[in-house]
């Protein structure tokens, strides 16, 4: 296994370079826009004067295989450049802002699991009955919505009628994890894990009826087992196996930050942070979230392969025998 996880880690190298390689190239093409948007943000009449002498000196003059060495050397040694709108080292803050994703990704994932898990097993259990086709409805009709419309829904229920929840998770002159109202957790949270929980409890509802119709849960029934222990000794290490595949690649999403949901509510994480760097055509952060995408779906991924042999030891890591 150390080799295993040694060789991913390695496998790691070529996939960063190429995307960074392809992003900065991506920036490099709009240099002169990122120019000119960064000296109309600090009120500066815009000559191509003014834009060559900016150029020259943030070094956009230089050929594409300079700056891409000149960065990538900065992003090795953590420094990834500096915002062209606030002017603040891009990595400091950056960094400032994963506490609050990390925080919303915690919160989604275990209000997913704690609603899916149950629903899809009762639902299984209890197959073409009311509760059954009460749980499918439900879980249709919360997969089937988008989730700017569930936030807003949430919002106009919950903050604007009722008034239990605000909504914007922002405290106003805070910035990073100390910006969040905890009162606001609830409603980003909720969008989050109505879409995933009703995802996941399709599939382990259809994880739950495969394994109930095998070979070995008719022997098991023969010899007296009783339903619950059949549930909780063997099927549910199926739907466990099932339900880590879903999560790596939700989590993946989660930890690049929701852009959407965390525009709407204001909250101070990653994926509000590449909106706004997107519309003020800050590149260089830009460039930092593509990085930070690509390490997270990269080791995301190895720590789910690394749970199916923990899950199933009949997986073998790599194709070995």
């Amino acid at each position: 296994m150390r080799r295993y996880v040694i060789r991913r880690l390695l496998q790691l190298i070529p996939i960063l370079i190429g995307i960074t390689l392809l992003s900065f190239g991506m920036m490099y093409l709009a240099g002169g826009d990122a120019v000119t948007a960064l000296l109309e943000n600090q009120g500066v009449a815009v000559t191509q004067e003014v834009i060559d002498a900016k150029k020259h000196e943030l070094g956009l003059d230089q050929p594409f295989m300079v700056q891409y060495l000149s960065w990538f050397r900065g992003l090795v040694t953590g420094s990834m450049g500096t915002s062209y709108v606030t002017g603040k080292d891009v990595f400091q803050t950056f960094v400032s802002k994963l506490p609050a994703t990390i925080l919303l990704t915690l919160t989604s994932v275990i209000a997913t699991v704690v609603v899916a898990v149950p629903l899809g097993i009762v639902a299984a259990t209890r197959q073409n009955k009311f509760v059954d086709y009460l749980i499918r409805v439900l879980s249709f009709v919360g997969n089937s919505l988008p989730n700017f419309f569930v936030a807003l829904l949430l919002i106009f229920v919950f903050a604007i009628t009722l008034g239990w929840l605000p909504s914007i998770s922002a405290n106003i002159g805070k910035t990073g994890i100390a910006a969040i109202s905890w009162t606001g957790l609830v409603l980003p949270t909720a969008t989050l894990a109505i879409a995933m929980a009703s995802k996941y409890t399709r599939q382990i509802r259809a994880t739950v009826l495969d394994e109930l119709g095998k070979p070995y849960v008719a022997g098991a029934r023969a010899r007296g087992v009783s339903e619950g222990r059949i549930l909780t000794r063997s099927v549910l290490k199926s739907v466990m196996i099932m339900l880590v595949t879903l999560l790596a690649l939700s989590i993946g999403d989660l930890l690049g930050g929701t852009a959407i949901v965390e525009t709407i509510f204001q909250w101070d994480g990653v994926g509000k942070l590449a909106v706004d760097s997107i519309v003020m055509r800050d590149y260089p952060m830009i460039q930092a979230y593509v990085v930070w995408m690509a390490i997270i779906y990269v080791m995301v991924n190895l720590v789910a392969d690394l749970l199916y042999h923990y899950l199933d030891p009949r997986v073998r890591l790599g194709g070995d025998d």
